[in-house]
């Protein structure tokens, strides 16, 4: 995702107000505030601010930019729906990728299955209602860590439920869509799972990665003068 000049600003005054507090050196302030300047996407800007507080008492990543694809919700609001529903008998049908989920989707399966993935998707408005309902079948929903998403389906014999393989739950964005997922399954069974795409992983390598950097010290630093 590209930073925007605000956001670079943003980091820059977190910088200020860290040195002003004694929390970096002058030359890593130097150093942090340079690179800001360069930065081109989140991905740089949040290494530089990661162990700051933000003024405000804000988390410092949340100024540079939230992990993950969903960190620019407003740009994934709005739009024609390209699907407002979905079915399968004895069959199966996947939503996934870049689509746009209508204001009401439903979706039906018996005997059958079927894949709603949220994780790339963009929304035609803020608040969407999901239906999805199931005898003797199965449906999984895929959802990114920080969008707002409301359960509660009915299981009969089987399960409607929400759950999650992260190490840390993040809070919901302020800004990002309302998801209510609603329904029943008979005999089978609907799971919400709160997932990561792999381009989101491999963001937060490279976040770390860079942070890794950041933080270590020069080579030089241990060296003994020669006399």
């Amino acid at each position: 995702m590209r930073a925007s000049d605000a956001e670079r600003e943003r980091v820059a005054e977190t910088l200020r107000e860290a040195v002003a507090e004694g929390r970096l050196e002058m030359d890593e302030f130097e150093q942090r505030l340079d690179a800001t300047f360069k930065a081109r996407t989140h991905g740089e800007l949040v290494p530089l601010v990661r162990d700051l507080p933000a003024p405000g008492g804000r988390a410092a990543a949340a100024v540079a930019g939230r992990k993950g694809s969903s960190a620019n919700w407003p740009a994934r609001i709005g739009g024609a729906p390209t699907s407002s529903g979905a079915f399968a008998f004895w069959g199966g049908f996947s939503r996934k990728g870049r689509w746009t989920v209508g204001p009401k989707f439903t979706a039906f399966a018996m005997w059958g299955g079927g894949e709603i993935d949220l994780r790339e998707a963009h929304f035609a408005e803020r608040e969407v209602v999901i239906r999805c309902f199931t005898i003797m079948g199965g449906m999984q929903v895929t959802v990114p860590p920080d969008l707002n998403v409301q359960v509660n389906g009915l299981g009969i014999m089987g399960g409607f439920g929400e759950h999650s393989k992260l190490d840390e739950e993040p809070e919901p964005a302020p800004d990002a869509p309302r998801v209510r997922i609603t329904g029943f399954a008979l005999m089978g069974g609907v799971g919400v799972e709160r997932k990561r795409s792999k381009a989101e992983k491999r963001r937060l390598r490279e976040q770390e990665q860079e942070q890794g950097r950041l933080q270590k010290p020069d080579a030089g630093d241990g060296r003994k003068e020669l006399g």
